[in-house]
């Protein structure tokens, strides 16, 4: 049992890290208060190869494995976890067309969002349906060779850039259970009554975008039925979160660990009462509960990518690591700016970004209570 990175793992880390110090770091703060979006670090990005971490190489991807992947988004989580999220939505959207997608459909689609020349997200919350999808009420009527698609979307990151949009739709609103009348439908950005309504004012995770997505007689090929097959929507979008779920832990530690390296920082330099606050006991039970989470996390994060490259089901374990890395991100957060006193709820500092950004780790991907019903269903059924 390896608890460890391999030298290749290590390395790409190393290179990712220096990217966040040298490219991230010194602008993050400033784009995300004055609402910049960062045209050059996604094109950066794009030049990485980061757009097709989960894309094979015979799609021009980079195909890394899940640990990997990982490591991406802690990285720069550190620095900004809205950078971050443009990655997240986009590989989401990236491994369900691979996974689940026709022979033409990856064809089509995969090199181009391999290098970011296309980017994507993916449409399932609705402004009535978020935990509860099979609720949704959006439609996909067939007439003819198209789907006719009417219907409302809500927190959709990269919905201005997406191109397709894979849209959990309703092609048989009629079916019992609903779950067996879902279809995903790739939409192109450019199609007819295919309109971004607005942007979502947010707390935290500023730099991606999140809208609101309106879809009005919207017509699409059939040829655009992910998959090929209708009633499998469901499963489709449900098997791409597990993935997603990593990618959130992984942020989460990000968050996590930024706020631990900054309150280390500064407990050494601030003084009070004749010495450096990292000398009171207090201070260091912080710091201590701090790092064991977080390594704690770290570990239950990497063992939820690993078994997702076995290709086993990782519902319970990328559910346990999304879970418990999301409230520690919280946690540290908090304490980070207890730490740092008045200077933690100064804008002058990340303390209060890192905060503000550490409550959407136990919201997106499955909200965090909903993801315990998930893993007690596992437990009841496949035992420990």
């Amino acid at each position: 049992m390896d608890f460890t990175l391999s030298d290749e793992q290590a390395q790409f880390r190393d290179v990712m890290r220096r990217w966040v110090a040298e490219q991230v770091r010194p602008v993050a703060s400033r784009y995300e208060r004055e609402g910049i979006y960062p045209d050059e670090l996604v094109a950066a990005m794009g030049e990485m190869g980061l757009f097709g971490m989960l894309v094979p190489e015979r799609f021009g991807g980079l195909e890394l494995d899940a640990v990997s992947y990982g490591i991406v988004f802690e990285e720069i989580s550190k620095a900004w976890m809205g950078l971050a999220g443009i990655l997240g939505s986009h590989s989401l959207a990236t491994n369900l067309i691979l996974k689940y997608g026709t022979d033409e459909q990856r064809e089509r689609y995969l090199p181009d969002l391999a290098t970011g020349a296309r980017r994507s997200g993916i449409g399932l919350t609705e402004p009535g349906a978020g935990s509860d999808l099979q609720g949704i009420s959006t439609t996909a009527t067939l007439d003819g060779d198209h789907y006719v698609v009417n219907g409302t979307k809500t927190w959709i990151t990269n919905a201005r850039h997406a191109d397709p949009l894979p849209v959990l739709v309703k092609t048989d609103p009629s079916a019992d259970p609903s779950h067996r009348g879902m279809s995903v439908l790739l939409i192109d950005g450019d199609t007819p009554g295919f309109t971004v309504s607005k942007d979502i004012g947010k707390l935290g995770y500023k730099g991606p975008e999140s809208c609101e997505v309106v879809l009005e007689d919207a017509r699409v090929p059939v040829g655009n039925l992910l998959g090929g097959t209708e009633g499998t929507g469901l499963k489709q979008a449900l098997s791409a979160l597990e993935i997603g779920r990593v990618n959130i832990a992984a942020r989460a530690i990000g968050i996590a660990t930024a706020s631990l390296e900054q309150s280390l920082d500064y407990a050494k330099q601030r003084e009070a009462f004749g010495q450096p606050i990292s000398e009171f006991q207090a201070i260091k039970l912080k710091l201590a509960d701090m790092a064991t989470k977080i390594e704690a996390g770290r570990l239950l994060m990497w063992w939820a990518a690993d078994r997702f490259d076995s290709g086993e089901r990782t519902d319970r374990e990328s559910g346990m690591a999304k879970l418990f890395c999301s409230e520690v991100a919280i946690e540290c957060s908090l304490e980070a700016m207890r730490i740092h006193g008045g200077y933690g709820y100064s804008t002058e500092f990340e303390i209060e970004r890192l905060y503000r950004d550490a409550p959407l780790m136990a919201i997106g991907e499955g909200t965090n209570d909903i993801l315990r019903l998930v893993i007690a269903r596992s437990l009841l059924r496949d035992g420990l």
